[in-house]
C-alpha cells in the first residue's frame, strides 16, 4: 500500500526530538545518515490509521510526536485496545509479513516512516540496532502482559491509577531514565481514556472526580493533570 511521506529535505534525524530515546540512539553519526537515507516523516491526523490489521506489513515508525493506538478486533467484531504509542516508541513489524494489530492516531502524529523491506536490510547489517530492537521487543512484552492484568483484574480506580503512572513516566520530560512528571497535559478525552481502559466515560469522569477531591491530583482544566500524592496514587495502582 502506498503510503503519502513528506519531503525528506535536510537530514532529518539532526533535529530529532526523540533521537537519543529511540531505537536508532545508538547509531553513530554514519550510521545516522545511511537511515535518515530510507526514511521519510509523515504527519497524520488525529483519526487516521498508519497501520491496518492483517495487511500486509509495509512500513515500519518511529514515533516523534503525538499518541497512537495499538488495537485489534475480537470475534465479535468489537475493538480490544492493545496499548499506546508514545514518542520515541517503535511501531511495526520489522522482518514479518503481515500487521497483527491495527494502528491508529488519537491525537496528530507525527512519525519517523520506514518501508519494512528497507528497515529489514538495514537492522540485518548493522547489530546495534537488532539488538536495539531486541530490547524494544521485550521491553512491549512487559508492557503487554502488564496491560492484560490491567484490563482483566484491576478496578476501576486500580486502571486510571496505573493509567496515569504510566503517563506521567512517558510523557516527554528529558533524557531518558529521568524522574516522571507530576504536572503534564492529558492529550486523550475522558472519551478515549474510557475506551482505552475498557470503562465507561461516567466511570472514568468518578474516578477523576474522586482522586481530586481526595487530593491525589489537580486538575486545573480537563487536559491538564497533576499529581499531588505520587505515594497515594502508587498505593492505589498497586
Amino acid at each position: 500500500m502506498d503510503q503519502p511521506f513528506l519531503n525528506r529535505g535536510t537530514n532529518f534525524c539532526d533535529a530529532c526530538t526523540v533521537r537519543n530515546r529511540a531505537i536508532c540512539g545508538d547509531l553513530d553519526n554514519e550510521e545516522i545518515v545511511a537511515l535518515n537515507a530510507i526514511g521519510q516523516r509523515r504527519q497524520l491526523a488525529a483519526g487516521e490509521n498508519l497501520l491496518w490489521e492483517g495487511e500486509e506489513a509495509v512500513v515500519v515508525a518511529n514515533v516523534v510526536e503525538g499518541l497512537l493506538k495499538l488495537s485489534t478486533s475480537t470475534a465479535e467484531g468489537k475493538e480490544q485496545i492493545l496499548g499506546l504509542a508514545f514518542p520515541a516508541d517503535f511501531i511495526g513489524r520489522p522482518f514479518g509479513h503481515s500487521t497483527p494489530y491495527s494502528v491508529e492516531a488519537l491525537t496528530d502524529v507525527l512519525v519517523c516512516v520506514f518501508r519494512r523491506a528497507d528497515f529489514d536490510r538495514f537492522a540485518r547489517a548493522h547489530p546495534n540496532l537488532e539488538h536495539k530492537l531486541l530490547e524494544r521487543t521485550l521491553t512491549e512484552l512487559d508492557r503487554t502482559r502488564k496491560w492484560m492484568l490491567l484490563l482483566g483484574r484491576m478496578t476501576a480506580e486500580q486502571r486510571v491509577a496505573t493509567f496515569l503512572l504510566d503517563l506521567s513516566s512517558r510523557v516527554p520530560a528529558g533524557e531518558p531514565g529521568g524522574m516522571p512528571v507530576d504536572a503534564f497535559e492529558l492529550k486523550l478525552s475522558r472519551g478515549q481514556i474510557a475506551d482505552v481502559l475498557g470503562l465507561t466515560i461516567e466511570t472514568v469522569s468518578r474516578v477523576f472526580t474522586k482522586l481530586k477531591q481526595a487530593g491525589v491530583l489537580s486538575l486545573p482544566n480537563r487536559r491538564e493533570v497533576a499529581i499531588e500524592d505520587r505515594e497515594a496514587l502508587v498505593r492505589l495502582a498497586s
